[in-house]
């Protein structure tokens, strides 16, 4: 995309986002990474040198029943990151729906740096890693004591802490799944961002927008690029253009 062409992109975006009053922001791990917490999908050195098995396979459920320390550990060393602190894109969206346009979030992501950042509407699809519980008697621990710990985290009770995670193989909350619904339903204009669109049922979603002003922001291709009414490749931060200059 040339410097021109990206331009009249980010005019037009922000002129929908001036005229419209139900945005809905649906973000994945691209939306993060400029805080510094990489796509777990990534393979890198490490993980190559660290690792016998996919991502995938290690943060499903089964592999968490079969082999809970090995899923802890890759747990605690790729899907945590306490220092992260919110970047451009997350502080946007919450000026967003603190002028009264963004009537949600819905975010993959289990960070939780969209409420760090202040917005006060965020769907967690996934869950959160702030959020951990005892299978046995319920009791919250936040996540400073999954990173204190050692091996299979244990309750006071003596039953294993598992973080509020939607693994895969798991079904998502039905609560904020039918809630994602009808805020996608109801918006006048839909944003995804920093997402390949490749992860179901969550990218589904989006088939229950209805409008005509659907954007996609994103670093590469995604399958929905060509159903999309503008389509920026890019940052996701580039939504910092429009609240920065206060043309919203």
């Amino acid at each position: 995309m040339s410097n021109s062409t990206f331009d009249t992109s980010v005019d037009t975006l922000k002129q929908w986002i001036a005229e419209s009053k139900r945005i809905v922001f649906f973000g994945g791990a691209g939306v993060s990474t400029e805080s510094n917490i990489p796509d777990f999908r990534s393979v890198d050195g490490l993980y190559n040198q660290s690792y016998a098995y996919p991502p995938e396979t290690i943060l499903s459920h089964s592999f968490y029943e079969r082999k809970p320390e090995e899923f802890f550990r890759f747990y605690r060393n790729k899907m945590l990151f306490p220092d992260a602190t919110p970047n451009a894109a997350h502080l946007a969206l919450a000026k967003l729906e603190e002028m009264g346009k963004l009537s949600a979030v819905i975010t993959q992501n289990i960070d939780g740096l969209h409420q760090a950042a202040g917005s006060k509407q965020v769907l967690e699809l996934h869950g959160s890693v702030l959020r951990n519980y005892c299978e046995r008697c319920g009791r919250f621990y936040p996540m400073e004591d999954l990173l204190g710990s050692s091996g299979i985290p244990r309750c006071s009770c003596g039953g294993r802490i598992k973080p509020d995670v939607v693994l895969y193989e798991e079904a998502l909350d039905s609560t904020v799944l039918n809630s994602s619904i009808r805020h996608i339903q109801q918006a006048d204009l839909l944003i995804i961002g920093g997402t390949s669109l490749t992860v179901y049922p969550a990218a589904g979603l989006i088939d229950y927008y209805r409008g005509d002003r659907l954007v996609v922001i994103n670093k590469s291709v995604t399958p929905r690029d060509k159903y999309a009414d503008l389509v920026i490749q890019g940052s996701v931060s580039v939504l910092d253009r429009c609240v920065a200059t206060g043309d919203c």
